[in-house]
């Protein structure tokens, strides 16, 4: 708030890159206690980040943020915000819990924090947990009673995914298409790089030629083989914290890889979307980036398309549902960072370390979990190759 004269000047500052009708319900909410405790508004906006600012030396605050005055649309919606306050009185006031069915209400705008009370009687494979299938239609079906996935109708339309997801459950059944795996194979040559990223998304762009949340790769791990029996080699790479990775990031990336191979990741969109930034940021390495990108090889694709299921994959393709599916043996569970996020803002927090000792059990946290990755498509593709 900054005084001018008599007068206030309201600014809410958001970490979001647009404005949402939470954040227009929320600056309304913020008028009306302000303007209610006896304070003069003469102004009342919302300061956001501009996703298209791109940092070249200093900051330019100006140009960082956004600033949108809603004095009009919270005065209007005065009228809504004192009706709601005084719903909301009358619910304070009830002798017993309001009797609320759950609904789509429990997660939007945000997840509720009585999820775990009111959802207690949902029971495990639940319509809840189908994948890909859109929460309203989730719901549609809870409330027509049918809940578990043995209660929808075998007649009910759905997708073959969505089908091959629930009969497997029911059943037990695991679905393999061995020629389909076959011919995936035929395009999976040696010698062979297993290649993973890791990124972080800083809402204030640290490095010159980046953009608020930007993914800056900070990590990759890479496993290689000369041949299908050969030794298994691994190199690695891990920036340090408190200057821009991305440059020592891609110089090790093309060293360990200029011998020729396939580069096999999981999800290949992620990692060609980061090499086609960096190229675009970095341009002299726009040539090596290139060549690179057209050997990249998806080990995603006979999950994706459910060549290979099993019950335990839940729906889902993602490596940490297939890795435990495939290869039991091997697990995320034993390591401290057991998935991107948490790599994220383990990196992250880094950079305000002091602490020598934490900061040298992050870093090898952080190698731990991205090695894992590589090696998680080592032995998925092991498990693939016995149907040859």
């Amino acid at each position: 708030m900054v005084k001018h004269g008599s007068k206030w000047k309201v600014y809410e500052v958001k970490s979001s890159t647009s404005i949402s009708e939470t954040y227009l319900n929320d600056i309304s909410v913020q008028y009306y206690v302000i303007s209610n405790s006896g304070l003069h508004i003469s102004d009342i906006s919302i300061v956001y980040i501009n996703n298209e600012y791109v940092r070249h030396g200093k900051l330019e605050l100006d140009q960082l943020f956004n600033i949108e005055s809603l004095l009009e649309f919270a005065i209007e919606k005065q009228e809504w915000v004192s009706e709601e306050v005084e719903r909301l009185k009358n619910v304070v006031a009830l002798k017993e819990i309001p009797n609320v069915d759950i609904g789509m209400q429990c997660t939007d705008p945000y997840q509720c924090a009585f999820i775990g009370y009111c959802w207690n009687d949902i029971p495990e494979n639940s319509v809840f947990d189908i994948s890909r299938m859109h929460r309203r239609k989730k719901f549609e079906l809870y409330e027509q009673g049918i809940v578990s996935l043995e209660d929808i109708p075998e007649d009910y339309e759905l997708p073959a995914s969505q089908k091959l997801q629930i009969d497997s459950y029911i059943n037990g059944k695991t679905t393999i298409n061995e020629q389909a795996i076959k011919e995936f194979l035929k395009t999976i040559n040696y010698p062979l790089y297993y290649m993973d990223f890791e990124t972080f998304q800083p809402a204030i762009p640290l490095f010159d030629n980046s953009k608020p949340y930007q993914q800056i790769p900070f990590q990759f791990s890479l496993h290689y083989q000369k041949s299908k029996d050969s030794t298994l080699q691994h190199s690695e790479f891990l920036a340090e914290a408190g200057q821009d990775p991305r440059p020592e990031f891609i110089e090790r990336l093309l060293k360990d890889t200029k011998e020729p191979g396939d580069m096999l990741v999981y999800n290949k969109s992620f990692e060609i979307t980061r090499l086609k930034e960096i190229a675009r940021d970095f341009p002299k390495y726009t040539k090596e980036i290139n060549e690179r990108i057209l050997r990249i090889k998806d080990l995603m694709i006979p999950f994706q398309r459910k060549w290979y299921y099993t019950p335990e994959m839940q729906g889902s393709y993602s490596i940490k549902y297939v890795l435990p599916a495939l290869v039991p043996e091997l697990s995320y569970d034993k390591l401290e960072i057991k998935e991107g996020g948490s790599a994220s803002m383990s990196f992250e927090g880094l950079f305000s370390e002091t602490d020598l000792f934490k900061v040298q059990e992050t870093r090898k946290n952080l190698l731990e979990y991205c090695k894992m990755d590589t090696l998680a498509m080592v032995e998925i593709l092991n498990t693939l190759q016995m149907f040859i």
